[in-house]
């Protein structure tokens, strides 16, 4: 069934069962589906350490990876965001914004920020951090964490990233444990792999890098790919007698 049709299928299901009787809140987040691969980003308003934004207007017409952190002033969030600004001229010369978001609120975020640079040094942050203490907006980007709360038993941002294309859509999202920070050059090998599947009929294949080949789709016939790829492609000999694996330089 397609996904569309599932969260229909999901939502009046919801709803014929509330004409009946009262649905416990607390199923709602396990029966309705979250923001996942191919989904829209919600069009929504945040506040922010470089003042409000739109959410679709400052993701629009370019790549952007959204990051969340369980709460500033911690360890590994700390590094997180540290290594974020070293790799900011990374993701900027590929047409990538960064936005981060953590609950707590600016004061706090403009304080943490200190330490982050003082961790970090010769590295600004200068991507905008949201804040969001009522947890709205965790809740419409999926990234709380069902386990992880804070002091009064709220539940906390998980440690997620969803990379998000021009198109507004999520490309690929990554989700972590609080204890396991994330590896900044696997970020940027994902993002090459995206934008070159974006722009040419190609996949990257397992523990591929940035200047390694590429596997042509195999929507792709022989002929087309002479076409596509006028540098040549090389076609592996396998058992099965399929030329289905063919490798290229994009």
């Amino acid at each position: 069934m397609p996904r569309s049709l599932h969260a229909d299928y999901l939502l009046s299901f919801i709803f014929n069962i509330n004409t009946h009787a009262t649905l416990s809140s607390s199923l709602l987040p396990i029966i309705m589906p979250g923001l996942t691969i191919g989904d829209t980003i919600p069009d929504l308003e945040a506040e922010t350490t470089q003042g409000k934004i739109n959410l679709h207007h400052f993701c629009s017409n370019s790549w952007t990876i959204l990051f969340s952190h369980p709460g500033d002033f911690t360890p590994v969030c700390t590094t997180e965001l540290g290594k974020m600004a070293e790799y900011a001229k990374e993701f900027n010369q590929r047409g990538v914004k960064l936005l981060g978001l953590s609950c707590d609120d600016i004061q706090s975020h403009n304080e943490w920020i200190k330490d982050i640079e003082a961790f970090t040094p010769g590295c600004k942050v200068s991507y905008p951090i949201m804040s969001d203490p009522k947890r709205e907006i965790i809740k419409k980007l999926n990234m709380v964490d069902p386990d992880e709360k804070d002091s009064s038993g709220n539940n906390l941002p998980s440690r997620a990233l969803h990379i998000v294309g021009p198109d507004l859509q999520v490309k690929l999202s990554f989700l972590y444990p609080a204890t396991t920070g994330r590896n900044m050059d696997e970020v940027v090998r994902v993002v090459e792999s995206l934008q070159k599947a974006s722009k040419f009929k190609i996949a990257t294949p397992a523990n591929w890098k940035p200047g390694d080949p590429a596997v042509i789709q195999p929507s792709v016939t022989d002929q087309q790919a002479k076409d596509m790829f006028p540098q040549g492609f090389e076609t592996k000999d396998l058992p099965s007698g399929k030329n289905y694996l063919r490798f290229t330089k994009v």
